[in-house]
């Protein structure tokens, strides 16, 4: 079910449905989709790099970025067109890491397995090596 919210980029009030944008704001991206999709058909505009496309188009970065994260613009197509690893600013074409960021945290990942491992070893050799001792009350009465 439909709900009301605000537009992330305007503020304006609007029935959240299929997109999380408002439809003035939708417009205004599908806008500059097609800018800077009309100046990439051009042929010698094929090998632009993102600084060229958002000089000669005028379009927020920000927006041809998601373009190419949504997969409406294709690298394959565009070879020189890339955004900015989340975590390092390299420059990718795929996903939101870089293959050195990526590697970087399945080491981390794979640490924090290792010492999850060794904790759990630890626990369970203190669980074994812990004796239990019963007190008995001498005096205790019937």
């Amino acid at each position: 079910m439909a709900e009301l919210s605000n537009c992330p980029r305007c503020g304006n009030v609007f029935v959240k449905g299929i997109r999380d944008i408002c439809q003035n704001c939708y417009k205004e991206e599908e806008t500059a989709f097609q800018t800077v999709y009309k100046f990439l058909q051009i042929q010698k505009n094929r090998t632009a790099t993102m600084a060229e496309i958002v000089e000669a188009t005028h379009v927020d970065e920000v927006y041809i970025s998601k373009f190419v994260k949504e997969k409406r613009l294709l690298p394959t197509l565009f070879p020189n067109l890339a955004y900015s690893c989340e975590r390092c600013g390299t420059d990718i074409i795929t996903g939101k890491l870089c293959h050195s960021c990526q590697n970087e945290l399945k080491k981390d990942l794979a640490i924090h397995d290792e010492i999850e491992t060794i904790s759990e070893e630890r626990r369970i050799k203190e669980k074994e090596t812990t004796n239990t001792y019963y007190a008995f009350n001498k005096h205790k009465r019937n």
